[in-house]
């Protein structure tokens, strides 16, 4: 991903940091991205580079808090461009860390879809430029499973998965999400009378026999295909780049979008607020916004495309369920809710409980 955890990027990272931190963060040949590992098309940093004559150095974060934290540690005034998911934009904006975009700068954001140019997580998009988006949902293997109910019942009622071994999500806010859902309180629920049942749930499944463990979206399908795991949870799109890659042994793999509902998520280009070039950065963003652009990068990692302009040019795969979700599974899909102050405190008390017990 996007959204998952690679640890031979490590060093590179550790690399990209150190040259961020140093006086050559300062030179103005180039640009420094912070993105998650394996979310950029080299081809598309090659032909910035060679447009504009510059330098892209890339750093790598495997998760929100570990981007927010380097960030606060000095990275705000070391990073051109980095690439948050849509629940931490808000609080990105309200601590201060980022920097309102100049749209004269981005003539190319004529080309985002109307649905992600005025999202609720920053009205007005002025901060954020949608960059690559998504869904969550269930993974199984259809050999075991083959008549398995569209529904989140498949990981937490015990009657409909009797014996089979399955994972859950790492992201605290993905698990809270589905259970509510499943408990009908919906995706995008939050605070103390819809979070509490959906803890107990999580923590009822969590005690089962079958129960493997909390594992991101990537490694459960590695372990789908291994036998290791028969169901989990992970991203559209991580699905389609294993697919992509192992057809074989996806030809019994599926990935569904729950009737209950799931979640969209939307990774955004954002510009912190003492970044080095922002000029640059600007540039950046609108390149990434052309339509060819967009579409080579959408096909290389195999998330679906906010640019409209970039659709023709999409491989048939991006166009199509599971990338591009059907209209009864588009509206069932929601936000992830941005928590602050008392909510975020409760959440993560809540959270913290059911991986502690």
């Amino acid at each position: 991903m996007k959204r998952t955890t690679i640890t031979t990027r490590v060093a590179l990272a550790l690399g990209g940091m150190l040259l961020a931190g140093s006086a050559s963060a300062q030179s103005a040949d180039k640009l420094y991205l912070f993105n998650w590992t394996e979310y950029m098309d080299p081809k598309v940093i090659e032909a910035f580079e060679k447009k504009y004559g510059v330098e892209v150095v890339q750093s790598y974060y495997n998760s929100l808090p570990e981007m927010t934290a380097k960030l606060n540690a000095g990275g705000v005034s070391q990073y051109d461009i980095i690439v948050p998911s849509n629940y931490y934009v808000p609080r990105l904006i309200d601590s201060g860390l980022v920097q309102k975009l100049d749209k004269s700068q981005i003539p190319n954001l004529a080309n985002v879809m109307a649905q992600f140019s005025d999202p609720s997580y920053d009205p007005g998009a002025q901060y954020s430029v949608p960059y690559q988006w998504g869904t969550s949902g269930i993974v199984y293997d259809t050999n075991v499973f083959p008549d398995a109910p569209k529904s989140w019942s498949l990981l937490f009622d015990p009657k409909v998965n009797a014996n089979q071994p399955f994972a859950l999500m790492g992201d605290g806010q993905v698990n809270m999400g589905a259970a509510c859902a499943y408990l009908g309180s919906g995706y995008d629920c939050t605070g103390a009378e819809a979070w509490k049942p959906a803890a107990k749930l999580i923590l009822d499944t969590k005690h089962r026999a079958t129960f493997s463990g909390f594992t991101d979206g990537t490694p459960v399908l590695q372990q789908i295909q291994r036998g290791v795991v028969r169901a989990g949870i992970s991203y559209n799109g991580d699905y389609l780049q294993q697919k992509r890659e192992n057809p074989e042994a996806f030809k019994h793999i599926a990935f569904m979008i729950p009737d209950e509902g799931t979640e969209m998520w939307v990774d955004n280009m954002m510009i912190p607020a003492k970044a080095p070039h922002p000029e640059l950065a600007h540039k950046f963003i609108n390149f990434i916004l052309d339509p060819k652009i967009g579409a080579e990068l959408s096909n290389y990692v195999q998330y679906a495309s906010p640019n409209k302009a970039a659709q023709p040019y999409l491989d048939a795969d991006l166009t199509q369920p599971p990338a591009l979700p059907d209209e009864a599974d588009l509206a069932r899909l929601k936000f992830s809710p941005s928590l602050g102050g008392q909510n975020l405190q409760l959440f993560q008390q809540l959270w913290q409980e059911v991986q502690s017990r």
